[in-house]
């Protein structure tokens, strides 16, 4: 790469008129910046490799999440990526941290093909000031080129598409994609390796805290399950929306910044992603813009995982230090689209070990390219896809630190009641606003609880400001003999879901569903 073409740390202001001139994005009415990302509208996963060598091979928990690459293909991916960055005019470079807690955070360079691409990343990740960008050394690179092309044929990829982690060489290769998740999500991925070999777990959740910093929260969840929405609480401080650290010292953002789902968002249901959005500076990924230039949210033309990326301090209440205390309480959020699970549920430790390696969900259509409709899934640890190491390390991590906080667990839906998808309809943002409430002001640290025989979940038997028969799933299905059928249907795949698992101790499997 030839110096002059380097652009390094570039403003917002510059990087919004570099994007615009570049014609790599057009302005909205609010001012924030559009981005259409072509064919990849979300996270490729079939694209995705760890590159093998001696150094780690027994530490990945290889299979078709961490699919293995060899250093030679590597190294043909690497050529070809060098080549393109040595050939062109403008380069944008992006110095940053990862990790809010000092002691633990790594720092970041990422070479961008695109301004908008080093937009996405200034605004998402932690940045330095003048004195810390003074002599940076990285010690994870990241080369994001989306005009790249892979040769499946001769470089042991599946597609023309690469997302490639060499953690020997410290290194990520992306290429021949446009969707930016892409960046944040193997950053993500290399802390998950790094972070539990110091006794620090990494997690795929977000977290808030208490106005007067007393009470902290965390939200599991994968994407489309309310991680951004319900942690983004007007009543409380938001920490991150995403990725976070659990040490002795407490709770840290990997992060700066933001990156909401924002497809049919409401301004009265969610005001701060939505003020968030319309913000000068904040860079939207595949929405459709009205004639006006106003936001069509309700729209998927594209794709239904429209996104915007914005800095922490866009949401006014936010945590500018990335840090909380010991949580207080954490909370597995699940979309279940079969519409059977209940809404909430209090979780012993062996419950919460069950549930956090089940990682159960719906994925929910556009989160991944070929997604339509939601489909049953299980992703351990509610972030498989981003957790390189085997499952026992971080079920042990989440234990040790539950266990000496005394930290309570709940399970919370956010998906369907009165029937499945098609049928019944999504649990009104409202309803689980109020037992999102009710959890964090204490109100069910001990209330009285109804035994669910199939899936082995103690429910409690009101909750303030929710009606009683979004309580009880089986209430709202006309036909009680379809819901018992399916409920034992989901039990069923939860059981064997949990059979793939080595190791893990009968009192565990025993917490989950009975059939």
């Amino acid at each position: 790469m030839k110096d002059g073409s380097i652009l390094s740390n570039l403003s917002v202001d510059a990087l919004v008129k570099k994007a615009l001139s570049n014609k790599e994005v057009i302005q909205s009415k609010s001012g924030a910046l559009v981005v259409y990302t072509g064919k990849y509208t979300g996270r490729s996963p079939n694209d995705k490799f760890i590159v093998d060598t001696p150094k780690i091979h027994d530490k990945i928990n290889w299979g078709k999440v961490n699919v293995p690459i060899s250093p030679v293909n590597f190294e043909k991916l690497n050529k070809k990526t060098a080549g393109f960055f040595s050939t062109q005019k403008e380069i944008y470079v992006v110095d940053a941290f990862v990790g809010a807690q000092k002691k633990h955070s790594i720092k970041l360079r990422i070479y961008c093909q695109y301004a908008y691409q080093a937009l996405f990343a200034r605004h998402l990740f932690r940045r330095p000031n003048a004195a810390e960008l003074k002599n940076f050394k990285p010690d994870l690179t990241v080369y994001c080129a989306p005009s790249v092309l892979a040769d499946p044929a001769t470089d042991g990829t599946n597609s023309e598409a690469f997302i490639v982690l060499n953690i020997d060489k410290k290194t990520i290769l992306i290429g021949a994609t446009k969707y930016a998740g892409e960046i944040k999500k193997s950053v993500f991925s290399y802390m998950n390796f790094l972070l539990p070999q110091k006794e620090i777990f990494p997690m795929h959740c977000s977290a808030n805290i208490e106005k007067s910093g007393k009470t902290t929260a965390l939200f599991f969840g994968l994407s489309g399950t309310g991680k951004t929405t319900l942690s983004a609480d007007p009543e409380r401080r938001l920490i991150g929306d995403d990725e976070h650290g659990w040490s002795n010292q407490g709770i840290f953002n990997f992060e700066g910044g933001c990156y909401a789902k924002c497809i049919r968002i409401k301004k009265e249901s969610e005001p701060q992603i939505w003020s968030a959005i319309h913000r000068k500076g904040a860079l939207v990924e595949n929405v459709v813009l009205k004639p006006n230039g106003d936001f069509d949210f309700d729209s998927d033309k594209f794709t239904e995982n429209t996104r915007a990326v914005y800095p922490l301090e866009f949401i006014k209440n936010s945590v500018a230090g990335g840090v909380g205390r010991q949580p207080r309480y954490v909370i597995f959020l699940t979309a279940d689209a079969t519409g059977v699970l209940p809404p909430i549920a209090h979780l012993t430790l062996n419950q919460a070990a069950y549930h956090f390696l089940s990682g159960y969900t719906s994925k929910l259509a556009g989160t991944e390219r070929g997604i339509k409709h939601p489909v049953p899934t299980f992703s351990a640890y509610f972030g498989g896809p981003f957790m390189p190491l085997k499952p026992m390390v971080y079920l042990n991590l989440l234990k040790k630190y539950l266990k000496k906080n005394e930290t309570k667990v709940f399970l919370v839906n956010t998906g369907w009641i009165g029937g499945g998808y098609g049928v019944g309809n999504r649990i009104p943002i409202k309803e689980t606003r109020a037992i999102i409430n009710a959890i964090l002001t204490g109100k069910l640290d001990a209330v009285e609880c109804r035994h669910d025989k199939i899936f082995n979940l103690y429910v409690p038997l009101a909750v303030p400001g929710v009606a009683a028969d979004i309580l009880d799933p089986s209430a709202s299905w006309p036909d009680k003999n379809k819901y018992l059928q399916t409920a034992k249907k989901l039990g069923r795949l939860f059981i064997d879901n949990m059979k793939k698992y080595q190791g893990v101790y009968q009192s565990i499997i025993n917490s989950g569903p009975k059939i």
